[in-house]
């Protein structure tokens, strides 16, 4: 495999690439808005209803892990997108609204690291306000790298926020200081952590990407932290999501291997999942001293049971994890369209979705260009 092109800033290749292949919006339904129908769950090609939506609010982070945001494509001097340039809250509430009205009914806030966005809280309360097709809130929950989660997981869950996801690979102070590239010691994730379950964020889930040689000698260290606390550790196999991170299949440990270390000194067995489209499959201890899951995103791809959209920080709609390729959105929300026209729109992008990257790479296609894992949140 090629090494990744370092020399051009990471947002502007990116940037490029989404500009040139957005592919044209289904205009002829926009201009038929009068007369549209209302439109409930919808299935794309392959039978997938549309149920998650992860909403990337910011594409900037205080960390530099070399699978996501590497520290020699990010520098210090690199171009970030603007304040004026990000969806407003009320865009993304907007947008929100429409796609609960679409048969979502999960909805995740991603970054880079959301709690870089100022006065997120203020978007947690109004997407919180908001009611699925059953006439229940949807499900809010957050992913973070937990560093800012101590000052603000109370006032996360007075706003309304139901649950956060924890991005932790290594539990050893030098290996995590070494992979977050930072210098931010491993104690302040955990006073995050900490935070979080005295917010009552919970089920708060911990996700370990293990990398072969890199960091999986944190596998059995991370178990014996987080046994007995309460919390889901999950253990995801090492993607290749974007082009810059020098992504290497002999660098993926499968989930079986993961599982298998584990077992041997802590029994396990395998749980039911708790929905079809769950990515994660679960596993308990024997002793009763909690869940643990693997994501294997690699070995076993899950493209099948996709029912997750994701919105990026400036308005572009991806389809797919590794997609190469955004739908303008925001274009859509400033020429004034109604919500049935915009809903229409949506509608019409996933009915025509037919995206099964990692079941094609199984089959040894050819590597693409794909957004950034940092761009578009995972």
């Amino acid at each position: 495999m090629n090494a990744p092109d370092l020399t051009t800033p990471h947002h502007e290749t990116t940037q490029q690439l989404v500009d040139a292949r957005t592919p044209a919006l289904p205009i002829e339904l926009i201009r038929a808005d009068a007369m549209l129908p209302v439109l409930e769950t919808i299935e794309d090609t392959r039978h997938r209803p549309l149920q998650d939506l992860r909403i990337s609010v910011t594409d900037r982070c205080n960390f530099r892990c070399s699978y996501c945001m590497p520290k020699e494509v990010f520098s210090r001097d690199h171009p970030f997108l603007r304040h004026d340039q990000l969806l407003s809250f009320e865009e993304i509430n907007r947008i929100a609204r429409v796609f609960l009205k679409l048969g979502v009914t999960k909805l995740r806030i991603t970054g880079g690291e959301p709690l870089l966005r100022k006065h997120l809280e203020n978007l947690i309360e109004q997407l919180a306000s908001l009611c699925t097709l059953s006439g229940q809130a949807p499900e809010l929950t957050l992913t973070t790298n937990a560093s800012l989660l101590a000052q603000k997981a109370k006032i996360l869950k007075a706003a309304g926020l139901d649950r956060v996801t924890i991005s932790l690979d290594a539990i050893d102070d030098a290996i995590f200081q070494r992979l977050n590239n930072m210098s931010v010691p491993v104690a302040t994730v955990l006073k995050g952590i900490d935070a979080a379950l005295a917010a009552d964020l919970n089920p708060v889930k911990i996700n370990m990407v293990v990398r072969k040689g890199i960091n999986d000698g944190q596998i059995i260290p991370m178990v014996e932290h987080f046994r007995h606390s309460g919390i889901v550790l999950r253990f995801i196999e090492y993607m290749d999501v974007g082009t810059t991170n020098g992504w290497r299949m002999d660098e993926v440990l499968p989930s079986s291997e993961v599982i298998r270390r584990i077992h041997a000194l802590y029994p396990v067995h395998p749980l039911e999942p708790h929905t079809a489209a769950e990515t994660a499959q679960r596993w308990a201890y024997d002793d009763d001293a909690g869940e643990i899951g693997v994501i294997s995103s690699v070995t076993q791809a899950f493209c099948h049971s996709c029912s997750r959209a994701r919105l990026s920080m400036e308005g572009r709609l991806f389809l797919c994890l590794f997609a190469g390729a955004g739908y303008d959105l925001r274009a859509l929300l400033r020429q004034n369209l109604d919500d049935a026209a915009l809903q229409a729109s949506i509608a019409h992008l996933w009915q025509q979705r037919d995206d099964h990257y990692s079941e094609l790479r199984g089959q040894g296609m050819q590597p693409l260009r794909r957004v950034e894992m940092s761009y578009i949140g995972g």
